[in-house]
C-alpha cells in the first residue's frame, strides 16, 4: 500500500512539472500571455500627451496570442466617423461621434458575413473591403452608417478573377490611390519560394479590380501600407521572418518602387543573405542581395517587434517637431524569449531614427493591449486600434 501512495505522489509530481514547463514554453516561446485588462493610463506618452477610449466592447480576448487576436483591425476615417474592420466577426462596424465628445456614440454594424475582412478603404463613392479571398466594394447611399447592400460588387474573387490565395498569413491589405487599388497579400510560410506569385507582394489593379499585376515582391507580410500625403510615395511595414534568434532578421519600414524586389525569402533588412534558408550555394544567392537585384530597407526595427499599421502625422494639434514623422504600431512579439513591441514608435522625417511614442502595454507577463492601426483624425489626434484589449484609442497634445 505504501509503495502505490509513493508511486502515486511520483506520478502527480511528474504531472506537475510537465504542465509547469508547457505552461512556460507557451509564455516564452509562443508568446500566450494572460492579457488582464487594467488601466489604460498604465500607457506612457511623453509629456504633454494624453490617451483616452474612443470606443471600447468591439471583442478583444483574455489571453494574448500570437499573430492577429479577436478585436478591431484596419481603420478608415469617413465623413467624421470611424469604420473599423474586425475579422474574427466577419463585420466592419462604424463607430459615429454625434456629439463631438472625442468617444463614439455607438457601434453600428456596417456589414457583416464576410470572411477575415482586414483591408478597408474608400473612393470615388464606394467603400472598398479586403477579405481573405476577394475584395469587395459596397455604397452607403443614404448614409445610415449601413452598408446597401444590393449595391455590393465583388472585384476580385468572382468566377472571371478568381479567389486571392487563402491560409497562411490571411491579413490583406488595401489602399486606393491615384485611381488604383494597391492590395498587400502575406506570405503562406515562414520561408520559402512561393508558387503564386501574388503572395508575398504587393499587386496594383485597377478601381474595378481589373488588370491586376504584381506591383513589388519580397515583402514577407507587408500588413501595414500607407502614401506619403506629399510625394505620394508609397511606404509599407514588414514582419521578419521567425526561428532565428531573438534579434534576428529585423523587421522592417520600406520605400515601395514599381517592380522592387524586397528580399524574402532570401535577404533581409540592409541586404543580408539568409544563410538558414540558403545552406548551400551561398555565393550565387549573396549576389541577388545587391542592389538593384534586392531593394534595401529603409529602416530596421527590432526582430520580431511585429510592425503593422502606420500613419505620417501632418495635423496641427501636435508640437512642430512630430510634424512630417511617421508613426508605426509594433503589434508585439511571440517568437522571442525577452518579448518586445506591444508599443508605438515615432521615426523621425529627417534622420530616421526610431523614438518611442507610446508605451506600456506589456506589464511584466500580463498584456494592457496590442496596437494594430494608426490614422490621424480631423482634429490634429490619433486613433488606434487594439485588437486584443478590443478598444480604439485616442491621443491628443494637451500642452
Amino acid at each position: 500500500m505504501h509503495k502505490r501512495k509513493t508511486s502515486a505522489i511520483l506520478m502527480l509530481m511528474f504531472a506537475v512539472v510537465i504542465i509547469a514547463f508547457l505552461v512556460y514554453l507557451f509564455i516564452s516561446q509562443l508568446g500566450i500571455r494572460p492579457a488582464v485588462k487594467q488601466d489604460d493610463a498604465l500607457v506612457n506618452l511623453p509629456e504633454g500627451f494624453r490617451m483616452t477610449v474612443f470606443a471600447s466592447g468591439l471583442g478583444g480576448s483574455p489571453v494574448s496570442t500570437p499573430g492577429p487576436n479577436p478585436g478591431p483591425r484596419m481603420m478608415l476615417l469617413r465623413g467624421g466617423v470611424v469604420y473599423v474592420t474586425i475579422p474574427s466577426q466577419g463585420k466592419v462596424v462604424a463607430l459615429p461621434d454625434r456629439n463631438s465628445d472625442f468617444a463614439s456614440d455607438e457601434t453600428v454594424p456596417f456589414i457583416d458575413n464576410l470572411g477575415n475582412p482586414h483591408g478597408i478603404d474608400f473612393y470615388d463613392g464606394w467603400f472598398y473591403i479586403a477579405e481573405e479571398e476577394r475584395v469587395i466594394r459596397v455604397q452607403d447611399r443614404d448614409s445610415d452608417l449601413r452598408a446597401d447592400k444590393e449595391t455590393l460588387q465583388v472585384l476580385i474573387g468572382n468566377i472571371s478573377t478568381g479567389r486571392l490565395p487563402h491560409g497562411g498569413h490571411f491579413t490583406r491589405t488595401i489602399k486606393v490611390h491615384n485611381g488604383s487599388l494597391f492590395i498587400s497579400t502575406g506570405s503562406s510560410c515562414n520561408v520559402c519560394y512561393e508558387e503564386d506569385e501574388r503572395r508575398a507582394a504587393i499587386m496594383r489593379c485597377n478601381p474595378d479590380g481589373s488588370n491586376c499585376s504584381v506591383f513589388a515582391r519580397g515583402l514577407r507580410n507587408a500588413v501595414g501600407i500607407v502614401f506619403h500625403p506629399i510625394t505620394g510615395a508609397l511606404y509599407a511595414t514588414e514582419n521578419g521572418r521567425d526561428l532565428l534568434g531573438d534579434n534576428v532578421p529585423p523587421d522592417e519600414l520600406n520605400v515601395i518602387e514599381e517592380g522592387g524586389n524586397y528580399g524574402w525569402p532570401e535577404c533581409y533588412g540592409k541586404n543580408i543573405l539568409d544563410t538558414d534558408f540558403h545552406k548551400d550555394d551561398h555565393v550565387h544567392i549573396r549576389a541577388h542581395c545587391t542592389e538593384p537585384f534586392e531593394q534595401p530597407s529603409l529602416v530596421d526595427f527590432q526582430a520580431h517587434s511585429a510592425p503593422l499599421g502606420l500613419t505620417f502625422y501632418y495635423g496641427n494639434q501636435f508640437p512642430d517637431d512630430y510634424r512630417g514623422d511617421l508613426f508605426v504600431a509594433f503589434h508585439g512579439s511571440w517568437n522571442r524569449g525577452q518579448p518586445t513591441g506591444y508599443k508605438i514608435v515615432r521615426v523621425d522625417r529627417d534622420t530616421l531614427r526610431v523614438h518611442d511614442f507610446a508605451t506600456g502595454w506589456l506589464q511584466g507577463a500580463n498584456v494592457l493591449g496590442r496596437p494594430v492601426d494608426i490614422i490621424a483624425a480631423a482634429d490634429g489626434s490619433l486613433l488606434v486600434s487594439d485588437d486584443n484589449a478590443g478598444k480604439i484609442y485616442r491621443i491628443y497634445y494637451g500642452g
